[in-house]
């Protein structure tokens, strides 16, 4: 039994307000690179109640409004008169400056790509040990001509007489450029110079820090009920699995529903790997056939995803009437539901700040509306790459924390079509030597995940065994990322894609021609469904 709740303790927290930037998540990033918490929260939130967060600083993002139009987004001035130090970006900066009484032109001189800085004041608290000249990310219309009153100008360009300022007093700064991508040379430099020089914050937002207080959070949270866990055996489940059974102990019981949508040997290494990793109570059911069942004659992705949420929560609420009838009457409540939800997940299902819906995860959109639970998400404002640091913090072993991402819905979003039993069983075989030629060719730390999508409504004539034959594609989708926010395709070697192509056509009679797919994420997912 877990001991007492204790009310957790908050992080320093740095807020990135999002004025519709499409780089608001990649500033909140670059914080927590500089081992700073930060959360985004969208521009419409009133200042009072950004303020009753107490962050310890606020970022002013981009966006691509003019400071100018008649819905463009604005600030409470009060902001700047709070106290709390403020760093603005591109729009944030020009929304600071015309709100604090400079000057900022609607000239309809664009600034667009790589440009030349000049910085005016080598030694300031932003540019200090950075050249005089460098290279930074320009995207902006309006420009700044005249600094407010009391602001000292730092840096320009040919064009942007002021391009940074800075005001150490009220501690409040900004520049004109985006310094949170890599196209700023210097610019994560000047983040964090911001950071531990104009905010005074201390880089102590770690992994170790990520796990105390998510115990605390959890213990607070759950008390003396009892939780479970819906493993799926990908690294999200485990860590946050780990997390809360770190906190509440036997409290918490884990429960792999066997959905037929798993790839090769994935339900072995959960109820072995797993297990002996924690030592975690593991309830295995097995539910394949009532998801191909509910999933039969469906091809449309959103309602897969929406099938494949709504089953999973019926099978763990089935789990829940079985552990508290083996419990008796002495047992607690088991009344939360925990899951491996990331922050990726949460923008992508349109729960970020201005996002749009671009699809349903099973763990946020796909949920039922009468979910009995109350959910437990310990890891809800995590990236990927955070989450295998969580892992390693936690002492869950490699095979676990470093394995590439799989989707909650499994196999059943990598069939483009309706699924079958036949079909998963063609996509676990063509998947599983995918997977065995790409450790072989030692690529697993090297990319971020390679799906392997079948074209189960497509077929296409080829030549196998000297006899014509009408089998189906399937697609590689090699990826790169740090976060699955944004991805770019993998350039694996040829002689290793000749290898796949070769084993799968040779080795899986249904498939006759294997495809690359070579687009960046944006414009498309890494799923294809």
């Amino acid at each position: 039994m877990a001991s007492a709740p204790t009310p957790p303790t908050p992080p320093d927290v740095v807020l990135v307000v999002d004025f519709g930037a499409q780089y608001a998540q990649l500033i909140a990033r670059r914080v927590r690179e500089a081992r700073v918490y930060s959360e985004v929260v969208p521009s419409t939130m009133p200042v009072a109640e950004m303020l009753a967060k107490q962050p310890k600083a606020i970022i002013l993002s981009g966006g691509p409004s003019s400071v100018y139009a008649e819905d463009a987004p604005g600030i409470d001035a009060a902001l700047f008169e709070a106290g709390v130090p403020v760093f603005g970006m591109c729009y944030g900066f020009q929304l600071m400056a015309q709100c604090l009484g400079g000057t900022v032109d609607n000239t309809g001189a664009r600034e667009y790509g790589r440009t030349e800085l000049s910085v005016a004041k080598p030694g300031s608290t932003l540019f200090e040990g950075t050249p005089g000249q460098q290279s930074v990310w320009m995207s902006h219309g309006d420009a700044c001509s005249a600094a407010p009153e009391g602001f000292t100008v730092t840096a320009s360009t040919g064009m942007v007489p002021v391009a940074a300022f800075e005001n150490d007093e009220r501690r409040l700064y900004g520049v004109q450029y985006h310094p949170e991508v890599m196209h700023s040379t210097h610019g994560q430099q000047v983040l964090e110079h911001f950071l531990y020089r104009g905010a005074g914050l201390a880089p102590t937002w770690t992994a170790g820090s990520i796990v105390q207080e998510q115990v605390a959070a959890i213990r607070a949270q759950v008390g003396a009920k009892r939780a479970i866990c819906g493993l799926s055996g990908g690294v999200d489940s485990a860590v946050a699995a780990a997390l809360v059974q770190r906190a509440i102990g036997d409290q918490l019981t884990c429960v792999y529903v066997d959905h037929g949508l798993m790839r090769q040997g994935e339900t072995e290494q959960v109820e072995k790997d797993f297990v002996a990793a924690t030592g975690v109570q593991l309830k295995v059911v097995d539910a394949e056939q009532r998801f191909l069942d509910a999933l039969a004659g469906v091809s449309d992705p959103e309602r897969k995803r929406k099938i494949i949420g709504r089953e999973f929560i019926r099978v763990f609420e089935q789990a829940q009437a079985e552990l508290v009838a083996e419990a008796g009457e002495e047992g607690a409540e088991v009344a939360f539901l925990v899951q491996g939800t990331l922050y990726p997940d949460i923008v992508e299902s349109g729960g970020g700040t201005g996002t749009a819906n671009i699809k349903s995860h099973h763990n946020v959109g796909g949920l039922p509306e009468d979910l009995e639970f109350e959910l437990v998400e310990p890891l809800r404002q995590l990236f990927k790459d955070e989450v295998r640091m969580v892992g390693q913090e936690l002492g869950l072993p490699d095979e676990i924390v470093q394995r590439q991402p799989f989707p909650g819905p499994g196999l059943g979003i990598r069939i483009v079509g309706e699924v079958t039993k036949e079909r998963l069983d063609l996509l676990r075989a063509a998947d599983a030597i995918a997977r065995e030629e790409l450790t072989a060719a030692g690529l697993d730390r090297e990319i971020w995940q390679c799906p392997v999508v079948l074209l189960a409504d497509v077929r296409s004539v080829g030549v196998q065994g000297d006899g014509r034959s009408y089998g189906h594609p399937v697609v590689l989708r090699p990826v790169s990322s740090e976060d699955a926010m944004t991805a770019d395709w993998s350039r694996l070697p040829y002689d290793v894609l000749a290898r796949v192509s070769t084993r799968i056509t040779n080795e899986v009679p249904e498939v006759n021609r294997v495809v690359l797919d070579v687009t960046s994420k944006p414009p498309g997912t890494i799923e294809w469904e």
